[in-house]
Parts: C-alpha cells; sequence; structure tokens
C-alpha cells in the first residue's frame, strides 16, 4: 500500500467500494495503468470496462449505464476528462443529472514529464461552470479515500481531480469526508490562505515558516462546489485579507470561487495559481513547481504582500 499518492488511494477505495456495492463499474479510456483502474480491473474484470482512446464514447457509455442503476466511474487524465468529453457530460450526464463520477488523473502540472498538452489547468473552470455538477480536489491520498466513499454516497455527477506524484499527507487517516465542507488545517488571526489539492500542504509549508512574523489561517476547500459561501466568510472573518492557493489557472478555480463568495465583504484576495499560460515540460514534478511559483516561497512571499499591503496606515 502507498499511502501517499492519490491514484493509488483512489484505486484501492474503488475495489474496497466494489466488494460492497455491486452496482459500481469503472471505465478507462486507455489509461487504466495511469488511473489505477487496473486495478479495479483485476478484481473485477466483468465490471471494467476498456473504451479505448475514445473519452465521449467512454462518457456516453456511463451515462447509459447510470440509467440502468449502475454507479460508473470514467476515468482519464483530467485534461481528457474534462475537456475531450465535456459535450457528453453537459449535456447528458449533467442536464439528466446522472449519477456518473468523473475521475481527472494526473490533473494540474504533476504530469510534468508530458507538458501543455497533457497538464490540466483550466479542468477546474470547466467543470465548476457546468450546472448540478459536484466538484472535489482533495489534499492528499488520506482524504482521497474518504473523498471517492463520499462521491458513492452522493447521487448525481461529480467531478474528482487527483495528482500523480507521492507525497505527504496533510488531513487526518480516516475523517469523514463532508461534501461542501472547507476545514481549518492551521488556525491564524492576520491571513487566510484557502488552498485546494496539493497546495493545501505547500500552503501549510508557507504558514510555518512565517510562524512568529505573521500569524496565518490556511483552510483546505476539498470541494470546489458546491461552494459553502457562508463559511468561508466566516473563516476569513477577522482576518487582513485572504490569499487562494491552486494548482490551476487563476481564472475560473479556486481564487475565482472564493472571490465570488467574498465579493460583497471588501476583503482583499489575492491568487497564487498559474498565470493564465499552459503547463510545459520538465525533468521534474519540482522543477515545474518552481516555474509556475506553486512553492512555500511564493505563497509566503504573497502572504507577505498581503500582511503589508492591509497593514494600518
Amino acid at each position: 500500500m502507498n499511502d501517499r499518492n492519490q491514484r493509488i488511494a483512489y484505486g484501492e477505495t474503488l475495489i474496497e467500494l466494489g466488494r460492497k456495492d455491486p452496482r459500481i463499474v469503472v471505465l478507462d479510456a486507455d489509461l487504466g495503468g495511469s488511473t489505477m483502474g487496473k486495478m479495479f480491473e483485476a478484481e473485477f474484470p466483468d465490471r471494467h470496462y476498456e473504451m479505448g482512446i475514445a473519452e465521449a464514447n467512454m462518457t456516453s457509455v456511463a451515462a447509459g449505464l447510470a440509467q440502468t442503476g449502475k454507479i460508473p466511474f470514467t476515468n482519464s487524465f483530467a485534461v481528457f476528462a474534462a475537456g475531450r468529453a465535456f459535450d457528453q457530460i453537459r449535456q447528458t450526464i449533467a442536464i439528466g443529472r446522472l449519477n456518473v463520477k468523473i475521475c481527472g488523473s494526473s490533473a494540474g502540472v504533476s504530469d510534468f514529464g508530458d507538458g501543455a498538452t497533457h497538464q490540466s489547468v483550466e479542468d477546474i473552470a470547466i467543470m465548476r461552470a457546468i450546472p448540478n455538477m459536484t466538484v472535489l480536489c482533495p489534499a492528499d491520498a488520506n482524504e482521497t479515500r474518504a473523498a471517492v466513499k463520499a462521491m458513492v454516497e452522493m447521487d448525481g455527477p461529480c467531478y474528482i481531480r487527483l495528482n500523480r506524484n507521492d507525497y505527504d499527507n496533510v488531513t487526518e487517516k480516516g475523517k469523514e469526508f463532508k461534501i461542501g465542507e472547507p476545514t481549518v488545517l492551521r488556525d491564524g488571526a492576520d491571513i487566510a490562505v484557502f488552498a485546494t489539492g496539493y497546495m493545501a500542504g505547500v500552503a501549510l509549508k508557507a504558514a510555518e515558516s512565517l510562524a512568529g512574523e505573521i500569524s496565518v489561517k490556511v483552510v483546505n476547500v476539498s470541494t470546489i462546489k458546491p461552494l459553502d459561501e457562508k463559511k468561508i466568510g466566516q473563516l476569513a472573518a477577522g482576518c487582513r485579507g485572504i490569499v487562494t492557493a491552486e494548482e490551476h489557472s487563476i481564472i475560473g478555480g479556486l481564487g475565482s470561487a472564493v472571490s465570488e463568495a467574498m465579493r460583497k465583504s471588501g476583503m482583499p484576495v489575492d491568487y497564487v495559481g498559474i498565470q493564465d499560460c499552459f503547463g510545459s515540460s520538465a525533468h521534474c514534478y519540482s522543477d515545474v513547481l518552481e516555474y509556475y511559483g506553486l512553492t512555500k516561497e511564493h505563497v509566503a512571499e504573497t502572504i507577505k504582500e498581503m500582511y503589508e499591503r492591509t497593514g494600518v496606515k
């Protein structure tokens, strides 16, 4: 068992749930070895469907399976899961409120070696704009396990984005995942950082580096939609400003969602994310994160700028 990888946590959880619920079926678009759909296939070969490089068709088949009472999980890289199948997701699954679960694997720039064509920096924006769609971005492997279980318990369309690489957990193992509920990872009074996915851990490290200088609250927003706007406001209350952090474009993602939630508050918001550009290839994950400013140092610098900008004059 690898307790530090979201994809493996996802595959193992699907098997666990599949043993309990025969309605669960899994569809892959020629990427089962990467999405970890292959793990479900090995356990339940008669409930796994290899659809080939045909995400649109896979999504339509999943819609049909949902109408027969199955709980289908479709799997591909996030850039293909959200992009190539957009029309089928919108027209059939979302409008029909069908119980299809869509997994966007290797999200963000986590597929560091394959560059812009395979790195998904706009999938949250695409999926959260679709009515009836729930959008999840768990912080780590621990939260992924709990989030997948919550996906099965809910009825209706749901999208989850997962990172490709191993990294440390920042959430409690075995904790129940409540869709729509942001959670405080670190308390603080000066600046509130709302982070999602891999960046939740990065934000924690940034906050720790500023201890004694700036009091930073770190909030894990693992449900992008529906976003509990009231809770976001409550968590930000009393702070001088907000910083958001995401492995996604600053347009249409978590930063946009938090700004929408806080639009009447007058509280300033700044963003750490990808600056309206595509991804690029790198030799390793840390290199591409450094290139796009998705590091604890950059988050800390943005927090400092917000703190200084909102100081008493």
